[in-house]
């Protein structure tokens, strides 16, 4: 049997980040407690977080979106990974708030963002190990949680996968809104 790599790429690169969902999944997080929720997202679903995010770019006025919707356009797939809100009762005041109970709706419970902090980092060791191209992007984790990716979750990032001859997250120029909107 003779096997071209660039024939079975977009599957491997799918396994590899499914390795990175299992390290997110048993990174550590507060008090024991799992309030991490982890997607993939691939093929049309990739082209859907490029199109939010353009939209985004110009609702909200940051160009950044523009070029790291390419970027996401440019990944095989993506790893998407939020925490859903869970107040961990430790009254730590890490949120800005004396106790759980006193923390203002919509302020996060500083643990669980934490959690997701943890959780990407395992992930992104796991793409290095296996040698993939990555980056965490704030941008595509706020239109992944714009469509409601991953449901009911806040605090969200993506992280967009690549396995090609240059790393196309690496040396990126800023993109320039696209004036001819015909």
């Amino acid at each position: 049997m003779i096997l071209n790599e660039r024939n079975g790429r977009h599957e491997y690169l799918l396994q590899a980040a499914r390795q990175m969902m299992n390290a997110a999944r048993t990174a550590p997080k507060g008090k024991g407690i799992d309030v991490i929720e982890i997607i993939l997202i691939d093929g049309n679903e990739l082209e859907t977080l490029a199109r939010k995010m353009e939209n985004m770019a110009e609702e909200l006025g940051f160009k950044f979106f523009l070029r790291d919707a390419a970027n996401i356009r440019q990944a095989g797939c993506v790893v998407i990974i939020g925490t859903r809100e869970q107040a961990q009762g430790l009254n730590c005041g890490h949120c800005g708030f004396p106790t759980c109970t006193a923390r203002a709706e919509g302020v996060p419970c500083a643990l669980n963002t934490v959690d997701v902090g943890i959780a990407i980092g395992s992930a992104c060791a796991t793409a290095a190990d296996l040698r993939l191209d990555t980056r965490v992007m704030f941008s595509a984790g706020l239109a992944a949680q714009h469509l409601g990716w991953p449901e009911g979750c806040h605090s969200v990032f993506a992280i967009p996968v690549s396995a090609s001859s240059k790393n196309p997250f690496f040396d990126r120029k800023p993109k320039e809104e696209n004036t001819n909107k015909g």
